[in-house]
């Protein structure tokens, strides 16, 4: 049981609402940063428990700041806590957040998780993480609810939304003149999918390179299909790649 649980347990102050299988996932991403000077966002404060639960973890020199739409969440307004009054769909108002605080080592979206609210909130947020910073968004089983917006498979749901950074992580591997390098594929190095939470831990990724140490190799002999037919089950995979068609056991064999 790491520290975050036991002070979630032993709370007898302000609430806090969390799943059980969150602690584990903040304290693997999360526990680098203790006790440095960083910058916090968390969207959704709601009774301010959880930010005083980040406060007591990280330490004194950390700048901690929620974002609420409801005015009484300023309340919990205390020594580095500040609380701003705004709505996570609302893309002026996340402008102005991002005008008003420094660059963010760690944003948690524990909004409304709604699909509008966590997909508007990535597209205008996610730029104001730091290079090497962390952008958590949990409680992603709303995808999966209908009253939510969400369902399975249903295009829109910030789970369909995120698959497309999957792409985007390999990018550099692309023979594709439609799916390119992008930003996000610059300054990602790694997802990490849990139950109900996605983590994206950023850093400057340059293009890949593949390179070999050694001296000595064994004989190779291929044994599978002569050139000829290579050649035709390489350009058969090409042709159902360019119409998008689905591969039988993953290719044209």
């Amino acid at each position: 049981m790491n520290d975050l649980q036991n002070y979630f347990n032993n709370n007898t102050g302000r609430v806090i609402n969390k799943w059980s299988q969150y602690f584990d996932v903040y304290d693997r991403h999360f526990s680098k940063y203790r006790g440095k000077d960083i910058v916090i966002l968390e969207i959704g404060t709601f009774h301010g428990g959880s930010l005083q639960m980040w406060k007591d973890y990280f330490g004194p020199k950390a700048k901690i700041y929620g974002i609420d739409i409801n005015p009484n969440c300023k309340e919990v307004e205390e020594e580095n806590i500040k609380i701003m009054i705004g709505s996570q769909s609302d893309r002026d108002f996340l402008k102005k957040v991002k005008s008003e605080i420094p660059p963010i080592d760690i944003l948690i979206d524990d909004g409304g998780h709604t699909m509008l609210q966590q997909i508007v909130t990535f597209e205008e947020l996610f730029d104001h993480v730091k290079s090497d910073g962390i952008y958590l968004c949990e409680d992603l089983h709303t995808s999966y609810w209908m009253d939510w917006g969400g369902g399975y498979k249903r295009h829109g749901t910030f789970i369909e939304y995120s698959k497309n950074f999957i792409d985007y992580l390999h990018a550099y591997h692309s023979r594709q003149k439609s799916f390119q390098v992008n930003s996000f594929t610059k300054s990602v190095n790694s997802l990490h999918y849990y139950d109900s939470v996605l983590v994206i831990e950023k850093r400057p990724t340059p293009k890949p390179i593949s390179s070999e140490t050694g001296t000595t190799k064994i004989a190779f002999t291929r044994n599978d299909h002569p050139d000829f037919f290579r050649k035709i089950k390489y350009k058969c995979n090409r042709w159902l790649s360019y119409f998008r068609l689905p591969f039988r056991n993953g290719n044209f064999d």
